[in-house]
């Protein structure tokens, strides 16, 4: 979905990018080198099996890396962002950023070219 300005501008939504939960955990990843599982579900307030369909969403569109392990007597999952994902994570922000720049300069335009509507409602 490019309109507008985010179009002119070469910036693109990446598809991957859209549902919120993977967003969220594609930024939270892009802070770290690797966290755990557990951290990303509690940070992203979803569910272990909301977590897991989005780490495979990311993981399929390349994106993620899963590393499995033991710490201590316990197993243990890692996320990380592979740098594939940090490029879309920018560039998909740098949509979302033209999207926002855009919108504000159409709602500035518009306020300028309409008169102003509480001068033109009579006084009740």
């Amino acid at each position: 979905m490019t309109t507008g300005a985010s179009a002119s501008q070469g910036a693109a939504f990446d598809a991957a990018l859209r549902h919120p939960t993977r967003l969220t955990v594609a930024a939270f990843l892009s802070a770290c080198d690797e966290a755990e599982f557990a951290t990303v579900r509690d940070y992203c307030q979803v569910s272990d099996s909301v977590l897991s369909k989005a780490a495979s969403a990311l993981e399929a569109a390349g994106y993620l890396g899963i590393r499995k392990g033991a710490a201590g007597k316990r197993f243990r999952t890692w996320l990380c962002l592979t740098d594939d994902g940090r490029d879309a994570l920018a560039r998909h922000l740098e949509a979302l950023q033209a999207l926002a720049s855009a919108a504000r300069d159409a709602g500035a335009a518009r306020a300028e070219s309409e008169p102003s509507r509480s001068a033109a409602q009579p006084n009740a």
